[in-house]
């Protein structure tokens, strides 16, 4: 099972067991033992959420399936959470046809049964879907856009000899701690490439505040808090491990092998914590004596 987890091929399985023990494991007993996983992975998707996850990041990934009539896409959905303990842990992982607005809700509404609670920030690609959901199921959670798809963004419509430049004063933008500061960059920033690039200052204006919203929390957890990289990561470990297959049978065998990817990913990640959360909870205290704090009037 964990050979066949690793990305080895069952051609491949076969031909290391027939030498090892003289005992040859084809392909169906392959698929056997991978059906020992089921019980695995329904107690992963149905567990209980017992801790709050103040951090909460949202993506999704492409594999390729035979829907019977043609090849096609299909959605992974993955919700990745780092509890009031600091440690990261996939919460969801699920299926779709696409990256719908109902696709997100449905993977939200599915936590909060579960007992998701406390959250305070997602993280996300600038997906209209992923918004939508996140304000009809978690409202008056703040949005995190994700920087690095920001900056991708805005480069986009920078000539390639241009590029380096513009990124070097993108990325000083992001360097600084208070959200002052960022704002006199970003005045700069504007002045500088407003002229030349319009089209990369237009989309660099209209995506800045949902850019810098990771600046009101705790500055030890800016670097971690303001992309998805740590999604992206998984998303690689499965793309290496789902090359082998190519094309998917059938939905069911897409998201199974995905879960289980996720599964030992989880496992990990539960080894090292990946947000000291001390910062985070002298942060809340703040926030909670700020906003219980009475007004002039009222004293």
């Amino acid at each position: 099972m964990e050979m066949w987890l690793q990305g080895i091929s069952q051609r491949k399985i076969a031909q290391v067991t027939e030498k090892l023990g003289a005992v040859r494991i084809g392909k169906d007993a392959v698929s056997r033992i991978a059906q020992r996983l089921e019980g695995e992975l329904a107690s992963f998707h149905s567990r209980r959420l017992e801790m709050a996850y103040p951090y909460l990041y949202l993506d999704a990934t492409y594999l390729k399936v035979n829907w019977g009539s043609h090849v096609g896409d299909i959605a992974v959905l993955v919700a990745v959470g780092v509890s009031q303990e600091g440690f990261r842990e996939v919460l969801a992982l699920e299926t779709y046809a696409g990256e719908r607005a109902e696709a997100y809700r449905g993977l939200l509404k599915g936590l909060i049964q579960r007992g998701l609670h406390g959250v305070v920030l997602v993280i996300s690609d600038d997906h209209d879907s992923i918004q939508a959901a996140v304000r009809t199921e978690l409202p008056g959670v703040v949005w995190q856009r994700c920087v690095v798809h920001f900056m991708r963004n805005v480069l986009s419509k920078v000539p390639q000899v241009e590029r380096a430049q513009v990124a070097a004063d993108l990325k000083s933008i992001f360097a600084v701690n208070r959200v002052e500061d960022a704002r006199v960059l970003a005045a700069a920033f504007c002045a500088r490439w407003g002229k030349g690039f319009k089209g990369a200052v237009s989309t660099f204006q209209a995506g800045l505040d949902a850019a810098l919203c990771y600046l009101d929390f705790p500055s030890s957890h800016h670097r971690l808090i303001r992309s998805t990289n740590g999604l992206e990561r998984l998303f690689e470990e499965m793309k290496r491990r789902t090359r082998v297959v190519r094309i998917f049978p059938n939905e069911a065998s897409a998201g199974n092998l995905s879960a289980a990817v996720a599964l030992r990913a989880s496992e990990d990640w539960a080894l090292r914590r990946y947000l000291d959360m001390e910062p985070y909870r002298a942060w809340k205290e703040t926030k909670v004596a700020g906003e219980t704090k009475p007004t002039t009037s009222q004293t």
